[in-house]
């Protein structure tokens, strides 16, 4: 398996919720933040150009909260290897104390932009995520 992409999120007034902690589809949009910036970070700018994403399913337990100020680190990372057009991502958001608040297995499908249709995941857009062992 890969090292996970982390990215820092901080909770802002406008994420705040009635309970006074982020709301849960503020998690949802940084879960979508991270998979596009481990996109953008890893994949070379030919396969940027030539490919996109679109989540196709999200299962998500919510174990904590984080209120305004607060920041959590988000880690994600791909466990196993594509099924045809999807990819299977992890989300873990961790408070400053290393506990996970919310985690996340969320499937990916890819589309070839060019065309607007599901694709299966080549070997080479797989590698620079994936080690290839299950």
């Amino acid at each position: 398996m890969k090292p996970p992409f982390t990215r820092t999120f901080t909770a802002q007034a406008h994420d705040i919720d009635v309970m006074g902690h982020v709301n849960n589809a503020v998690w949802v949009q940084w879960m979508e933040a991270m998979a596009t910036a481990h996109w953008e970070a890893v994949a070379p700018p030919e396969h940027q150009a030539l490919y996109a994403w679109v989540v196709t399913r999200h299962e998500i337990d919510y174990r904590g909260n984080i209120r305004e100020g607060e920041s959590v680190t988000g880690e994600t990372f791909i466990p196993e290897g594509p099924s045809g057009a999807r990819f299977v991502r992890r989300v873990d958001f961790r408070n400053e104390t290393g506990k996970v608040l919310v985690s996340a297995r969320t499937t990916w499908a890819m589309i070839d932009i060019a065309s607007e249709r599901l694709m299966r995941v080549p070997p080479e857009v797989a590698a620079p995520f994936w080690d290839g062992s299950d």
